[in-house]
Formats: structure tokens, C-alpha cells, sequence
């Protein structure tokens, strides 16, 4: 199935490629003078790669155990550090009457449970996020060598975005799975008083209540909003960095250092995660309510909130995805780094859809 692994990591059709076919074979073709034989000069990026050396080889299983541990490390991480944030958010959704505001709900928690109160529901994130972590990114990078596999080099290359956001949804629909059992116990933790303080009482107590249906009751409002919030996540991610050096870069991506490329890497992280916090907010709002609740299914509680109700609590979410979007990406590709795993250019139009387009010299 990896047989054309190494082919398609030096064609590098993954990273930020150009926004106009035509245009960009043609700039290829200006920004390498000729040779001492007349033939275009190989691009000094491609020619800095070859010499880089890497940990392991891409799509090599060492390679997709790393991106599964940086996936572990950005995800876990960020996702228990803005515990407090996610408790109000949580608290606004499904208790808008007392919870006016972000700063009403944090002011009312603190008064009511005191500064540890803020960190109600770590463990369980901390567990089911690093899990998501593990399987979001760990199979993104499986799923984008196995569809550019079957769509071969051309059409990986045109259909670039598509892949982005088939390969993204493939791997949050197994990420969800991994997600629900520990979302449901954060939720119950953060939105019901009394019910339990920590994970070890929680989940025993939901067990007894309702069996296995009350851990994964609420997988399919997951996937409605975590799938789409994966694939802006991932898409919106992947064009933004191919923005940013193309408009706002004052030079190639090869010629940055690790440290500007990681800023770069922030910034598109950011943009990315406003983009998901609105496309995955409405169903955000029913799996809160969803799991607090015994008994009510998706569509009823999408029925009760109403349109202004599925939408309580999205400036807080804003606020909390687009920084948890820019610290992941921004970990995920530190531990790239650190590990020394192929991290290729961005792309090229490969040879032959340039003799198609009339584009060689």
C-alpha cells in the first residue's frame, strides 16, 4: 500500500500547495534560471531536503507512531490547560438562566465552588482528548498516504483541498470513538452539581445508571461536531500556511528557520480555529446538553434549544478553539521538529502535469 510512499514524500503533495495551477508552473519554471546546460536548475529547497537528514522514513510505522504522540501532546495538553474556560462554556449551554456570561460564569463558580472548582472535569479530559489526539493525527497522516495512493500523483495534486478534508473526517470518525466514554464524564462533572467530583466517582455512577449507552450516547452529536470541525481544522490549516508564505512570507518556506516556520505554523493555527469553533458550535451545544440529561435524544434537544439556544456560548468557544487550535498545531509540528521527521517543502507541479499543460521549456 506504501509502495509509492518515498515518490509522493519528495512530490510532497501535502503541504501548502499553490493556489494557481497555471500560474504557479509558469513561476516554477521563472524562479529557477537555467543551468550550465540550459535545463531549469533543481529549486534550492528541494536540493537543502535531500541533505536534511530524518529520524525515519515517511509513512514508515516509526513515523506515524510520532505524529500519534504529537497528536497525544497537543490535544491532552491544551485541552486540559483551558479546563476552566471549557467548564463555563459548558455551564452556559446548559444553564443559560444563571450562566449569563463568561464573566458572570466565572464569577458565579468561584463563588459558589472556589478556585478548584475551575478545574472540575481535568482527568477526563485530559484522558479522552489525549486519545483524540493520538487517532486524529496519528491516522490523518495514514489516511492522506492512503487516498493520494489511490488518486495517484496528478490528481493528489489538483484535488489537494479534497484529501485535506476526506483524510481529516476519516480519522475524527475513530478519534470520536475513542472521545465519547470520557466527554460524557467531563460533561456530567462540570454541568451537574453533586453528581460527582471526579472521574473515578463519575464513571462507576453513570455504569449503574444507564450501562455502556450513557458513555456513548453521545458519539453521534460528536461526530456532527467534531467531523466538521477536523475538517476545517485540518483544510483551513493546510491553506492558510500556503497563504501566508505565497502573501505575507517575505521568503520561501526553505529559507525560514525552524522557529519562523513554527510561527507561521501559530498564526494559520489560529485562523484555522475560529473557522471550527463556528462550524462545530451548534452541535457543541447538544452534546452539553445531551449528556447531562438521561433519556433525551439529539434531535429533541436540538428541537428545545431553538436557533439562538445552540448558539449560547460561541464567543467562549471562539476564544478557546482558536487558541487551542494554534497551540496544537503549533506543538504537533515542535515534536516534527524535535524528532526529526520528514517535514518536505511545499510541493511542486509534478513534470508531467506541467508537459500537459504546456508548461516545460
Amino acid at each position: 500500500m506504501f509502495s509509492s510512499v518515498a515518490h509522493l514524500a519528495r512530490a510532497n503533495p501535502f503541504n501548502a500547495p499553490h493556489l494557481q495551477l497555471v500560474h504557479d508552473g509558469l513561476a516554477d519554471l521563472r524562479s529557477s534560471p537555467p543551468g550550465p546546460t540550459g535545463q531549469p536548475r533543481r529549486p534550492r529547497n528541494l536540493a537543502a531536503a535531500a541533505v536534511e537528514e530524518y529520524s525515519c522514513e515517511f509513512g514508515s510505522a516509526k513515523y506515524y507512531a510520532l505524529c500519534g504522540f504529537g497528536g497525544v501532546l497537543s490535544c491532552g495538553l491544551t485541552h486540559t490547560a483551558v479546563v476552566p474556560l471549557d467548564l463555563v462554556k459548558c455551564r452556559m449551554q446548559v444553564d443559560p438562566q444563571k450562566y449569563k456570561g463568561i464573566f458572570n460564569g466565572f464569577s458565579v463558580t468561584l463563588k459558589e465552588d472556589g478556585v478548584r472548582g475551575l478545574a472540575k472535569g481535568w482527568a477526563p479530559t485530559f484522558i479522552g482528548y489525549s486519545l483524540q489526539g493520538l487517532c486524529k493525527f496519528g491516522f490523518y497522516e495514514v489516511f492522506k498516504v492512503l487516498y493520494s495512493n489511490m488518486l495517484g500523483e496528478e490528481n493528489t495534486y489538483l484535488w489537494r483541498t479534497s484529501l485535506y478534508l476526506a483524510a481529516s473526517a476519516s480519522a475524527e470518525f475513530f478519534a470520536d470513538i475513542a472521545l465519547a466514554p470520557m466527554e460524557a464524564a467531563k460533561v456530567r462533572i462540570q454541568t451537574q452539581p453533586g453528581y460527582a467530583n471526579t472521574l473515578r466517582d463519575a464513571a462507576p455512577k453513570m455504569y449503574k445508571e444507564e450501562g455502556l449507552k450513557a458513555f456513548y450516547k453521545g458519539v453521534a452529536p460528536l461526530w456532527m461536531r467534531q467531523i466538521p470541525y477536523t475538517m476545517m481544522k485540518f483544510a483551513c490549516f493546510e491553506r492558510t500556511v500556503e497563504a501566508l508564505y505565497k502573501f505575507v512570507v517575505p521568503k520561501p518556506r526553505s529559507e525560514c528557520s525552524k522557529p519562523e516556520q513554527l510561527v507561521v505554523t501559530f498564526v494559520a493555527g489560529y485562523i484555522a480555529g475560529v473557522f471550527c469553533a463556528i462550524v462545530s458550535h451548534p452541535a457543541d451545544s447538544v452534546v452539553s446538553v445531551l449528556n447531562k440529561e438521561k433519556g433525551s435524544s439529539a434531535s429533541q434537544v436540538l428541537k428545545r434549544l431553538g436557533f439562538k439556544g445552540v448558539w449560547k456560548g460561541l464567543f467562549a468557544r471562539i476564544i478557546m478553539i482558536g487558541t487551542l487550535t494554534a497551540l496544537q498545531w503549533f506543538i504537533y509540528d515542535s515534536v516534527k521538529v524535535y524528532f526529526r521527521l520528514p517535514r518536505p517543502p511545499p510541493p511542486e507541479m509534478p513534470e508531467s502535469l506541467k508537459k500537459k499543460l504546456g508548461l516545460t521549456q
